[in-house]
């Protein structure tokens, strides 16, 4: 079944690509790898989920701002390919969590968005490394910020 195909039986639609918020290009192809600059849990009507895991938000609300960002990462991956039919493997991903000190969940914060390209993409080709860190604050107090790469077809 292609992305879009698996996204819609999910009852999932995505949201705009985000807009440029700095000197960066969103998203660069080289030898077959698409990288995509770091994204931030951006809703639908354009405003932010904010806050600090483990003071403001939840295990859960955390995950589930990990899974916004994974759909607006996905939405910057279509609007550069023109679908997500050529996205081959989940490659690399690095997720950063605004979280207190003392938090150390960190990893089940970032399973959001992993568990959504697990679920369009399967196990093998939806499954890639992965780094999850906690840091002491991230652009617009957002709780999440994730980056990383895509293997892609010929």
């Amino acid at each position: 079944m292609k992305p879009m195909e698996k996204i819609s039986e999910l009852g999932m639609e995505l949201p705009s690509p985000p807009k440029v918020a700095g000197l960066y290009k969103p998203v660069i192809i080289d030898r077959g790898i698409l990288y995509f600059s770091g994204h931030l849990p951006i809703l639908f009507d354009g405003s932010l989920i904010t806050g600090k895991v483990g003071r403001d938000l939840s295990v859960d609300a955390g995950k589930q701002a990990a899974r916004q960002v994974g759909l607006n990462i996905l939405s910057s991956v279509k609007q550069a390919l023109g679908s997500l039919d050529r996205v081959a493997s989940v490659f690399k991903l690095l997720g950063m969590v605004n979280a207190t000190e003392e938090f150390t969940q960190h990893p089940q914060i970032i399973n959001g968005c992993s568990e959504l390209f697990k679920e369009i993409w399967g196990d093998d080709m939806g499954v890639g490394v992965r780094s999850a860190y906690g840091v002491s604050g991230l652009p617009a107090g957002v709780p999440v910020e994730i980056e990383g790469a895509f293997k892609l077809t010929d």
